[in-house]
Parts: C-alpha cells; sequence; structure tokens
C-alpha cells in the first residue's frame, strides 16, 4: 500500500480514485496543449507527464524512484545505473518509428516512477511518435494480452512489440478520443502483478 496524499488505506480504493483523478488530469494535459511545449522524447518531458498525472495523490509524483523494483522474474533498472540509464536513453535517436519504439522498450526497463509508469509513458510515446512521424497509437487497436506478452519479451526481442503497435498507428493525432483510449486503457497495464520492492 503507497502512502497518499488521499489518507486511503485500501489499495482498492487507492486504485479506484488515482484511476480517476489521472484520467481528469491526462484531460486537462491534452486540453490545455501542455505536451505541445514539451520536447519530445526527454525524461524531463515525462516527469512533467508523471508530476501533471499524479501530483495530487502522491508525494513522490515526478521524482525518480528510490527503490528497486521488479516484476515477477524482471529486474528494472537498478537504482544504482538509474540516472545513467536515463540519461542514455536522451540520447538515443528517434527519427523513425523503430527508433522510437526501442527508446520506449528501454525507458520500459529504466521504469523511473514508484507507482504510474505506464499511464505516463505511453502519453510520453505517444507524444513523441506525433511530433516526429506524425501518427499515434489508437491503443483501442491493441490486444492488451498481447502487448503485456510483447512487452515482457521486448528486452530481449522487440519484433513483437514493434509490429502489435505499428498495426494500431493512426494519423487522428489531434484526436482527444484517440488519445484517451490510453489512459481509458491503463488497468490492463499496470496493477495485474504486485511489484517487489526494496527499500534502501
Amino acid at each position: 500500500m503507497l502512502e497518499n496524499k488521499l489518507g486511503l488505506t485500501s489499495s482498492a480504493e487507492l486504485a479506484r480514485m488515482e484511476e480517476q483523478l489521472s484520467k481528469k488530469k491526462a484531460v486537462l494535459l491534452f486540453e490545455k496543449g501542455i505536451l505541445d511545449s514539451l520536447s519530445s522524447g526527454k525524461f524531463f518531458t515525462l516527469q512533467a507527464i508523471h508530476r501533471y498525472l499524479f501530483e495530487d495523490i502522491y508525494d513522490f509524483a515526478g521524482e525518480i524512484r528510490k527503490v528497486n523494483m521488479a516484476k515477477g522474474n524482471f529486474r528494472f533498472a537498478p537504482l544504482m545505473y538509474l540516472d545513467a540509464a536515463l540519461e542514455n536513453i536522451d540520447k538515443m535517436p528517434q527519427s523513425d518509428f523503430d527508433e522510437i519504439i526501442e527508446k520506449y522498450v528501454e525507458m520500459n526497463i529504466a521504469h523511473p516512477f514508484r507507482e504510474g509508469n505506464g499511464r505516463s509513458a505511453r502519453i510520453w510515446l505517444d507524444h513523441m511518435l506525433k511530433q516526429e512521424i506524425g501518427k499515434v497509437i489508437d491503443w483501442s487497436k491493441v490486444d492488451k494480452e498481447d502487448y503485456l506478452l510483447a512487452m515482457e519479451r521486448s528486452p530481449v526481442k522487440d519484433i513483437e512489440i514493434k509490429y502489435l503497435l505499428k498495426n494500431a498507428l493512426t494519423d487522428e493525432v489531434d484526436s482527444r478520443e484517440v488519445y484517451m483510449k490510453g489512459i481509458d486503457h491503463s488497468y490492463y497495464y499496470e496493477g495485474y502483478t504486485t511489484f517487489k520492492t526494496e527499500e534502501l
């Protein structure tokens, strides 16, 4: 159970309120054009997205995690290498679809925040795709189970996730409905397993 600004002690209630509040903030992020003023593909942009989505819920919104984390048998970037990993991701090329997805996969491995990585990273990914190639992903066309399996395998082989996301590309880059599908489906991609954390 994560400490939260809402004073909630039920994991189920926190998950419900988190989804509700972060969706409202995601709408404002889109409607106010905040993303348009941010550089694509940079970690500080992902930080700004995360802070905006979760600042009403968590004190750590926008802050790099201070614990090591794993999902199942997969360990995300260890804390001692996290800053270096984020610097390297910032330097990765992003001129075409393949490069952008490779950058997204690396950010997933870095997993910089304690909670809310999936939602923030999908907005960050779509922002990058929109700025660099004039496309975004219609997440309603991405099967949740296929996505999860492809992301699990992506650190070793990213051909699956590239294929899956390429087939869901759309040029409806200014559609609020398309944008929100990545948020609406967030419960598919997060909270499906318990994270193991190690306090330092």
